[in-house]
């Protein structure tokens, strides 16, 4: 399970003072804004109304062109220690008086006031500068400036920056508290919750619970619900173990059932099989001698009774040694040893050539890989499979006859392909069912026992075996065994 790289309480936590200290530096913009618009706009206003109260004083000094009663007027704005530089200026624009702070220099230029207008200001990044009409009877006769510093503003922001960093602090303290307070009552249960989660996903422990929180919120609902959850798992869990413990209980019963069964039916089969060869014995005995000993006093019809007597007996004494023979494939132990497949698909070849040599069938047998099975099985397997191909070609003047392997998904399939008889591919689930026959009896001689006798040999050793064919084209017979085992060198 993935870890998480950061706890929800810290997020909670981050998210808490951010919001807090957002929401207070919008706050204090607005608040600095609103501050400095309303600071310059009461300047101006200050500014104003000094210039309109030297200006009234002043009208009498112009008209008499008395300079130095205008230069005491002026001298009054001393007290405002913000004004830098003050003038009055005659109708055409000359200085007429003049006042500065220590230190500050004379304005050179005031703005030009607009036509119908009484009084401007310009307000630059460090000065505000402001003029006005001296008016006489509606008329002007001169004009004031002033001309102030901007400095109270910069200290202004300077000591509401410092406020704001001092109120940020004690705000992002207090968010932080509050954090911790609120971590306790939301974060906490959530944390133990998927703590919890994460060790029910490890352990798979259906039996624990959450504490249920004591509010009555949404956190509360969830713990509730997740306990909910976990009752109705581990009651599911409970239910299909024990449906699971049911079931492997009936399965070991039925198995052993079947194991019994089969037992009871290969003796059965075993018994059968092993008793009636005395009495087929008996028959073909009791045959033998009505034909030796009194062979000569039956006519041609009697004798030849006695051939399908003796042709009969020996028939079945074959069906008896093939049940034998499936008997004690499925009862006998398993010895399992590498083998050659195609050391032993040659030496039966071999046979067949030679109890045959009348015949002209090429049999070609490829280089194949060793597997691990029981030699006398596997030996069976490759007999019947061999000897089916060789039978099934009989009818045809040049036969041929392959075994060889390839690989498929993994798997080494082996096989053994023909070019005789073959079979009708629909009747394909027939073949390895016993006593089953596709072709008849006259044609070509058996029992039906053999290919079961493979099946049974093969599913034995874990694999299965399969066919395929088309009528008078030849047929294929495919088998791999346990892929776990097989593929030995």
């Amino acid at each position: 399970m993935r870890t998480p790289n950061q706890s929800i309480s810290r997020k909670l936590t981050f998210m808490n003072m951010l919001v807090s200290a957002a929401a207070l530096l919008l706050a204090c913009a607005a608040f600095f804004a609103y501050d400095q618009i309303t600071f310059r706009q009461s300047l101006v206003h200050s500014i104003s109304v000094q210039a309109q109260i030297v200006g009234s004083n002043s009208v009498s000094a112009l008209l008499f062109n008395d300079p130095q009663s205008a230069s005491s007027t002026l001298s009054a704005l001393k007290n405002s220690p913000n004004i830098e530089s003050a003038g009055i200026l005659t109708l055409d624009r000359r200085p007429f008086a003049t006042y500065t702070r220590l230190g500050e220099v004379a304005i050179q230029s005031i703005p030009v006031l607009p036509a119908n207008e009484n009084e401007v200001y310009v307000v630059g990044s460090k000065h505000l500068v402001l003029a006005r009409s001296i008016l006489l009877e509606g008329k002007p006769v001169g004009y004031v400036y002033i001309r102030s510093d901007l400095t109270e503003i910069g200290r202004r922001l300077k000591r509401y920056a410092a406020i704001v960093f001092v109120v940020l602090l004690i705000s992002l303290g207090a968010a932080l508290i509050v954090s911790s307070l609120f971590k306790k009552s939301v974060a906490l249960p959530i944390v133990q919750l998927a703590e919890l989660a994460r060790k029910v996903s490890e352990e798979k422990n259906y039996s624990v619970r959450a504490n249920p929180s004591r509010e009555h919120d949404e956190v509360a609902l969830l713990v509730d619900a997740f306990n909910d959850m976990l009752a109705q798992i581990q009651l599911r869990d409970n239910e299909l173990l024990q449906a699971r413990n049911d079931l492997e209980n009936r399965v070991t019963e039925r198995t052993r059932e079947l194991l019994v069964a089969n037992r009871e039916l290969e003796a059965f089969s075993y018994s059968v099989s092993h008793d009636l060869r005395g009495p087929v014995d008996a028959i073909n005995g009791f045959t033998y001698v009505l034909r030796k000993e009194y062979g000569d006093k039956f006519d041609s019809k009697a004798t030849e009774l006695i051939e399908h007597i003796k042709a009969s007996g020996k028939r079945m004494m074959q069906l008896i040694d093939d049940l034998l023979n499936l008997s004690r494939v499925s009862s006998r132990a398993m010895e399992r040893k590498p083998v050659d497949l195609g050391a032993m698909a040659r030496s039966i070849g071999e046979e067949l050539r030679q109890s045959h040599p009348e015949r002209n069938v090429e049999v070609v047998i490829a280089d194949v890989k060793n597997v691990e099975g029981d030699p006398r099985l596997l030996t069976i397997v490759m007999e019947n499979l061999l000897r089916n191909s060789w039978k099934y070609t009989s009818l045809h003047p040049k036969a041929r006859i392959e075994f060889g392997s390839k690989e498929q998904d993994g798997k080494t399939i082996y096989y053994v392909r023909d070019d005789g008889a073959g079979f009708d591919p629909r009747a394909a689930e027939r073949l390895f069912q016993p006593f089953q026959r596709l072709h008849p009896a006259a044609q070509f001689p058996g029992n039906g026992i053999g290919l079961a006798t493979v099946q049974r040999i093969i599913r034995r050793h874990g694999g299965e075996v399969w066919a395929e064919g088309e009528v008078d084209k030849g047929a294929t017979f495919y088998f791999c065994l346990d892929a776990t085992r097989s593929g030995t060198r």
